[in-house]
């Protein structure tokens, strides 16, 4: 990283590259974190290091507000608190979890969503409601999923699939059995462009698909012509695609694995104009070791655009792959960076 890469990262309070770079201040004789709340200082009084070690060595001490010194272990007890989520029967209870990573409840409950933008409740109602939905695919019945996937209720069950799955968990099993989705093939400023929506959200949106693709991934849904009721998001999503700067809030329907929505959450915040590498994707989600799955879970991304995986790059600046073609790719991102504000021609 630069020194402008640095001190642009430092100026956005980059949480992503939190504990990889190290903002010393020479009037102060602190060094900080990048995503340290603090005001900031002037950039002649700035110096960056890449190693805690380095920055302690020069004479630099921690800040007590931003703590950097304490980076490696909050990442430490984040990815343990997953774990031990993770191979539980049942959810741990915040307090139980917090001591079990050494921290306390309220702190950790904050730490935990700062990193992986959920709390530890909503990480593990994602994950029951992952494993019931592979187990529903493969259970004799729904009672056998219900009890598999960890849950003791019925209703919580039943409420988590409505809220998770976009649709109860028979239907799902049955693939998508009484669902109705509505779709349109539009020419988009970027080609051809399939839209889904179920009643809850948007579903899929993707480039170079047709009303084909869709049956496949749904083969008992009613799928039908979105026509007038589909018109609406239509012109949403073409405002999205021309100004991504102004980008609307569009309902959404998807699902996938707790990692795959980790990733998507994160996506979600990376503003227009700007990009992430698979690296600091994979380190903000909280498992800096998982560039691959990270890249996977980008391929995996139901709602392009919206959920604007074209922001992530690799490391030394090359593009990568992209779902829809690195040209659509590349042009996303170059109107995006000359403003986003009708930098592509709308189709009629």
């Amino acid at each position: 990283m630069t020194d402008e890469q640095a001190w642009s990262a430092f100026e956005a309070r980059d949480r992503t590259v939190d504990g990889r770079l190290f903002v010393a201040v020479s009037t102060t004789r602190i060094y900080c974190r990048p995503s340290c709340p603090a005001r900031r200082p002037k950039r002649e009084n700035v110096s960056f290091f890449e190693r805690e070690a380095e920055v302690r060595a020069a004479g630099f001490r921690p800040c007590l507000r931003c703590r950097p010194d304490q980076v490696a272990r909050d990442r430490t007890a984040v990815a343990e608190a997953v774990r031990l989520i993770e191979a539980a029967e049942q959810a741990p209870q915040l307090d139980s979890l917090a001591a079990a990573v050494g921290y306390a409840p309220h702190h950790f409950q904050r730490l935990f969503t700062r990193n992986l933008g959920v709390s530890p409740a909503a990480y593990a109602r994602a994950l029951r409601a992952k494993r019931a939905q592979s187990t529903l695919e493969e259970a004799s019945s729904v009672t056998d999923a219900l009890y598999h996937a960890g849950y003791q209720a019925p209703s919580r069950f039943y409420a988590d699939a409505s809220e998770r799955l976009g649709m109860t968990p028979s239907v799902w099993r049955e693939g998508g059995r009484g669902i109705l989705i509505r779709y349109a093939v539009i020419d988009s400023p970027l080609g051809p462009l399939l839209i889904a929506a179920t009643d809850k959200g948007i579903c899929r949106l993707t480039f170079d698909e047709d009303e084909g693709a869709l049956r496949r991934r749904f083969p008992k849904a009613d799928i039908q012509p979105g026509g007038e009721a589909l018109a609406s998001l239509v012109r949403k999503v073409l405002d999205a695609i021309d100004r991504p700067l102004a980008m609307p809030d569009l309902p959404l329907d998807v699902a996938g694995t707790a990692f795959q929505e980790r990733v998507w959450a994160e996506l979600r915040k990376i503003p227009a104009g700007e990009t992430r590498s698979y690296a600091q994707i994979a380190a903000a989600v909280g498992q800096p070791g998982a560039v691959r799955a990270v890249g996977t879970a980008n391929g995996a991304n139901p709602v392009a655009v919206l959920v604007p995986c074209h922001r992530v790059v690799r490391s030394d600046g090359s593009l990568g792959g992209y779902a829809g073609g690195l040209d659509r790719k590349r042009q996303l991102l170059e109107a995006e960076t000359k403003g986003g504000q009708g930098t592509l021609p709308l189709a009629s």
